[in-house]
């Protein structure tokens, strides 16, 4: 039986605005943000999408756009592993202290996770969510961890185009994912 997963990574941050590297720090949603969850959440009530489960990053910037996007009628679990990655003490740091793609293990020397360490956790932690999952689930994650779990999923170092609140459609099925859709809704009203 095929079951359908939406990636979903959370909207707009303050420390986005700011250029700032969040991992498990966080900063609130702004008023764009709020705004591209919402948009983001019509498009999927428009494309007839209904979830019987739902789950968030422990972060607050994930669970607010999922709350936004379910228009708060859905309930939801928030789930440590569906974290950003760990950057150490770079969190809060401005993004151009970023060393080059891809980060390896570079953040392990300064109390961060290793690539292998997020994309392992992020991996078995959606893994270990599907059993529940029905027929659609939703998971609202972060940039980073969203990243990871599709090149682990799909077995494929592409690079994904991961905006805020940009949604993957996968489809999954025998213990495999598939991705079926890349989703950036229309956020041009904002500008």
């Amino acid at each position: 039986m095929t079951k359908y997963l939406y990636l979903m990574r959370h909207g707009e941050t303050l420390f986005n605005v700011q250029h700032k590297i969040q991992g498990w720090s966080d900063s609130p949603l702004t008023a764009r943000g709020v705004a591209q969850a919402k948009i983001a959440g019509q498009y999927l009530q428009d494309a007839g999408v209904v979830f019987d489960h739902a789950y968030s990053s422990t972060a607050e910037r994930a669970s607010d756009t999922l709350e936004l996007v379910t228009k708060g009628k859905l309930p939801y679990q928030r789930v440590k592993g569906l974290r950003e990655w760990g950057f150490g003490v770079y969190e809060g740091q401005d993004e151009s202290l970023n060393p080059a793609l891809p980060y390896g293990d570079f953040f392990h020397q300064f109390g961060g996770e290793t690539e292998t360490e997020v994309e392992q956790r992020i991996y078995s932690t959606i893994l270990g969510l599907m059993p529940a999952i029905e027929h659609a689930g939703l998971v609202v994650s972060h940039g980073g961890a969203c990243a990871n779990f599709l090149r682990r999923a799909l077995d494929h170092d592409g690079h994904y185009g991961i905006t805020n609140c940009t949604i993957f459609k996968l489809a999954y099925t025998a213990g495999q994912f598939e991705l079926l859709e890349t989703i950036h809704p229309d956020f041009s009203s904002l500008d």
